[in-house]
């Protein structure tokens, strides 16, 4: 099955709907706004018809609509996670990427899991509970099991107040009996970029190695998702091609996956392209996405799949990520690196990177930055914890239900948070923010919260409901 072309990405059909609903009149837009306000989704015409706006009193429309529908089913919440960088080893060859092979400027890296622990810890210290892994397409001598071994190792690591509770991946795409080494082996999410779904531009960007097969990397989360994986991540890397082909694109594989699998994808990632080591193609994206496009891509996908979590990396800078919180990015990462030993060592902009950072702030200030703002930073884990994931997360998702948890469980952590690693600036915006969030809850999520925050007032970490 896995050796046929990806079918299910339509680039004619693609091309017809944008020729189809260009230029729409305000009362189409109003109509399709209307319905987005539903919260139960837009088809590709209705997607292809919201990427054609630029007038700005449609835009505003555009940007409340997709803030309405953010917090009626996330409310303040914005989950924070880090990524770790295990290796830059790569066998491809992406022109956009400073791990290329053929890339001779950087230090290539692989991290014992010595190091990975030492990493882990610096990550502990600062706050962090959720770590994304990452690694280069390539692998030392131990080949997939190092990727298991330094799975095991994040969640061995214990300190005085914590420990990572969830490991999401990110490597290349698997077979289905590697897929299910790797759900075994006790991850969250399993994440994936197709980068960009234009087969002509895919060819252009991708040189050499097995990523150049698009095939073979498009059909990698249907092979996942019979392993078992039933939370996966998807996204584009935006610049590489015109982004109104790749939103469509990307909604034709969440159908797909869900006509399959009966769910679609847990997150969505929406990375610019950044600068990065030796990569011409990366300082001059060919199809450069203007800052307010980007904030619209941001609210159509947040009103086209509005139970799917929006992921809002470090590539962007502070200005952005924050102007993004209110269009639909539910995740973020905060004092991220993209170079193997960047966080015991303490590196930014490392050459070795994977590519260039836009906020190179600590997590102690993004934290307090985002509270500042009224929003709750969560390192909850509790959903994937109790199987709270695929299916029957989106069935606590959608009639509501999950909020009676996710709340609660966001005010627990947050406090735990403060109460172990903040500055003392930090503690004093996050503790008014909890007890004003609190104050303004009702019925079963505020007997919750009270109850959780209590519980990690008196010495308890690690409380959920």
């Amino acid at each position: 099955m896995y050796n046929v072309p990806a079918d299910f990405i339509n680039e004619q059909k693609i091309w017809e709907v944008l020729e189809t609903n260009q230029n729409p009149d305000f009362s189409k837009i109003r109509e399709i706004l209307a319905k987005a306000s539903e919260m139960k989704g837009l088809n590709l015409a209705d997607v292809a018809a919201l990427t054609s706006i630029s007038d700005p009193e449609m835009l505003a429309e555009l940007f409340n609509t997709a803030n309405e529908v953010k917090e009626t089913i996330y409310g303040k919440r914005l989950v924070i996670f880090a990524p770790l960088y295990i290796s830059n080893l790569c066998e491809n060859e992406c022109l956009y990427c400073a791990f290329r092979a053929t890339n001779k400027d950087i230090v290539r890296s692989v991290l014992s899991q010595e190091h990975i622990a030492n990493e882990v810890k610096a990550l502990i210290n600062q706050g962090h509970k959720r770590v994304l892994l990452v690694a280069g397409e390539s692998y030392p001598k131990e080949g997939f099991q190092y990727v298991l071994d330094s799975i095991k190792t994040i969640y061995d690591v214990k300190t005085e107040h914590g420990e990572v509770r969830r490991v999401n991946v990110n490597v290349a795409p698997l077979k289905t009996e590697e897929f299910k080494t790797l759900k075994e082996s006790g991850i969250g999410t399993y994440q994936i970029f197709q980068e960009t779904y234009h087969r002509e531009t895919y060819s252009k960007v991708h040189l050499g190695g097995k990523k150049r097969d698009y095939n073979w990397r498009a059909w990698s989360l249907h092979r996942a998702m019979e392993a078992g994986i039933d939370d996966v991540g998807i996204g584009v890397l935006f610049g590489l091609f015109d982004y109104r082909f790749e939103i469509l694109a990307m909604m034709q594989h969440i159908a797909e996956l869900e006509a399959k699998f009966g769910v679609g994808p847990h997150t969505i990632s929406v990375p610019r392209l950044e600068p990065a080591t030796n990569s011409d193609i990366a300082s001059h994206p060919p199809f450069p996405v203007s800052n307010i496009d980007f904030r619209k891509i941001v609210a159509i996908l947040r009103l086209a799949v509005p139970y799917t979590g929006i992921i809002m990396s470090t590539r962007e800078t502070a200005k952005m990520r924050r102007e993004t919180f209110a269009l639909g990015v539910s995740q973020i990462s905060a004092g991220s690196r993209t170079n193997p030993g960047g966080y015991e060592e303490e590196t930014e902009d490392d050459p070795s990177g994977q590519f260039s950072l836009g906020d190179h702030r600590p997590l102690d200030e993004v934290i307090r930055d985002v509270a500042s703002m009224g929003y709750i930073p969560s390192f909850c884990t509790a959903c994937y914890r109790l199987g709270r994931t695929g299916q029957d997360f989106m069935d606590l998702a959608k009639p509501g239900d999950i909020k009676l948890h996710c709340a609660p469980n966001a005010l627990s952590s947050f406090k735990e948070y403060l109460q172990n690693y903040a500055t003392n600036g930090t503690a004093e915006v996050g503790n008014k923010l909890i007890q004003n969030t609190i104050n303004d809850m009702s019925g079963l999520a505020r007997q919750r919260a009270e109850k959780l925050v209590k519980r990690v007032e008196a010495g308890r970490d690690d409380v959920y409901c």
